[in-house]
């Protein structure tokens, strides 16, 4: 498609800005609720609630992400972790109708003010060198110089990614350093830029806990409670990642640890540093415009 057939005011970006606005404020109400001694499950829950308050559905569970932690740690159904003087990321997502935005900030607990800007200034210069025509390298590149000026690393394991419809992860990949090869931005992409920031080594590993899944393929199988968790996860999510404690059906784990064996699920293991070291995030999505870009989750 050509960038004079792209309709930015088309009903698909309508939805993506939508979506965006609903998490913008969301993102906010949810950071202010943060403090010692409230409990992750809380403040997941209160930012999902909202998200539908406000007329959107969650895109994924909310992420929440302590200190060494980077990504796909999201609470359990009986969890009552509560927040101590720690790093914590809150990535958190909203779609209308399978249209996306997506969007993370780090709330500092932890007295390292700094560690918690670095990737929040990467972001906007980041955003500062989006137009059509450049690099995906390029904008790695802005990342990690910011980055290496407060003297931390950006985490190069994980990257910005595209939304699609029904598609929480799709091309291009944004890095968050400097590559030779990357992709050419076009009009009417939609992106989710999110650099990560470490005083660590600048690459992450799978822990050992999951609660976080996503539907692989179609199929069939004979337990009750694992087919009742594999229509509601077809019907409600589709192809969109979820939480264990959303499945309304009885003895939701095991039915998942049975979908999981048949290959109709896979499992997001939590994503973390190594022990001692902190992460940090910012994230927004935007849509490359014809002049630049366009934020939707900014408030």
């Amino acid at each position: 498609m050509t960038e004079s057939e792209v309709d930015l005011t088309s009903e698909q970006y309508e939805k993506h800005r939508e979506a965006g606005e609903i998490l913008a404020q969301v993102r906010e109400e949810t950071a202010e609720r943060v403090e010692v001694g409230v409990t992750h499950l809380e403040i997941a829950e209160y930012a999902e609630d909202r998200i539908r308050e406000l007329g959107g559905k969650p895109a994924f569970p909310v992420n929440i992400s302590i200190d060494e932690e980077a990504a796909h740690a999201t609470p359990s159904i009986d969890d009552d972790s509560t927040f101590g003087e720690e790093m914590i990321n809150l990535d958190i997502g909203v779609h209308i109708d399978g249209w996306l935005a997506d969007t993370a900030i780090t709330v500092d607990l932890s007295g390292n003010p700094e560690l918690a800007e670095a990737p929040e200034q990467a972001l906007e210069a980041a955003i500062d060198v989006i137009e059509p025509g450049v690099e995906t390298g390029e904008i790695g590149a802005e990342i990690e110089d910011v980055i290496d000026g407060y003297g931390f690393n950006p985490v190069v394991n994980l990257t910005g990614h595209g939304l699609g419809h029904w598609e929480q992860h799709t091309s291009p990949n944004i890095p968050n350093r400097a590559v030779s090869q990357g992709t050419t931005l076009e009009v009417g992409d939609v992106v989710a830029i999110e650099p990560f920031a470490t005083d660590g080594g600048g690459k992450v590993s799978e822990g050992a806990s999951e609660e976080i899944f996503s539907l692989e393929r179609e199929g069939t199988v004979r337990n009750r409670q694992a087919r009742d968790a594999l229509s509601q996860i077809t019907e409600e999510f589709r192809t969109l990642p979820f939480a264990t404690r959303w499945l309304e059906t009885d003895r939701a784990e095991m039915a998942l640890r049975r979908l999981k064996r048949s290959d109709i699920v896979h499992g997001y293991p939590v994503l973390k540093e190594d022990d001692g070291y902190l992460v940090s995030q910012k994230e927004h999505t935007i849509i490359v415009t014809e002049d630049g870009c366009e934020v939707t989750t900014r408030n």
